[in-house]
């Protein structure tokens, strides 16, 4: 893409997500996430109506009087966007692909950050990690992330969450807000999920195409795989095929949930012809 067309395209999201997250998400993204976090601030003496779970054992035994542990509110957070680049993002029957869903969301997730003075990183994945930016505030560093959303090139178009979520887990040693974006075609991230959800809070966004729920019946095609590359004709007219299908879009859907509920992390689905903005409102508010 010719770096004039890139800027101007840059430029087009900014204007669009940026003006949603001024006046809807920066309110919602603070009621939801703010608050929920407490760090360590310093020791005091008991005073009478203090919660004696609060007694810091080690500094009362060595004055040999009760001393309580002061907490307070996390004022700075940290967002990553985990973002799924691999080939079947390149999908959609509508206006747009699933990728400029993606990227739209994640520009408006980021300046929702940027409102309330948070870093914002960005991890790219595919079956392995294609990028990695360390989270930084500021919208020049939220129009580097649109820009490479928009711009980089992966080396694969194979999926593998639970690799992203190993790196997630190895380089955010404090807890984060993490958005995962993506439609979620891959499984086996089961175990990799519930332990990076034990420090941070993590919530999938699952970006699909109604044309992915069934299979029309189109006669004897063509199809390619979009990760692996592979073409096979496929017989559309057979109701066994258009059944086995719809049975493993399911099942990878159930899986999705399921494991994202059973890890205590949070679930948003959206349609690409339907409104992120009243998926995202709707989520936010039953927080």
């Amino acid at each position: 893409m010719e770096t004039k067309d890139l800027l101007k395209k840059v430029r087009k999201i900014e204007i669009k997500t940026r003006r949603l997250s001024d006046h809807i998400f920066s309110g919602e993204y603070h009621t939801s996430f703010k608050g929920r976090g407490m760090t360590f601030s310093e020791v005091r003496q008991y005073q009478y109506g203090d919660d004696i779970r609060a007694i810091d054992w080690n500094v009362t035994a060595r004055y040999n009087e009760p001393y309580v542990k002061v907490f307070e509110e996390e004022r700075e957070l940290t967002m990553m966007l985990m973002v799924d680049i691999s080939g079947s993002e390149h999908f959609g029957t509508k206006a747009e692909f699933k990728k400029d869903i993606i990227t739209e969301i994640a520009a408006t997730l980021a300046f929702s950050a940027t409102q309330n003075n948070d870093k914002i990183g960005l991890i790219l994945f595919t079956d392995q990690i294609e990028l990695y930016i360390p989270p930084q505030k500021g919208r020049s560093h939220v129009l580097r992330i649109i820009r490479e959303l928009i711009e980089f090139k992966p080396k694969s178009s194979k999926t593998d969450l639970a690799q992203a979520l190993r790196f997630l887990s190895s380089t955010q040693k404090k807890k984060a807000i993490v958005f995962v974006l993506s439609d979620f075609m891959t499984s086996d991230y089961e175990q990799t999920l519930k332990i990076a959800s034990k420090k941070h809070d993590i919530t999938g966004i699952r970006v699909y195409d109604i044309r992915e729920e069934k299979m029309p019946n189109i006669g004897m095609v063509p199809m390619q795989d979009a990760e692996t590359g592979t073409v096979a004709w496929v017989n559309t007219a057979a109701a066994s095929v258009r059944t086995a299908y719809e049975k493993h879009y399911r099942e990878q859907l159930q899986y999705f949930k399921e494991t994202f509920s059973k890890s205590g992390s949070g679930v948003v689905d959206t349609r690409v012809d339907e409104s992120y903005v009243t998926k995202l409102l709707g989520y936010f508010k039953s927080r």
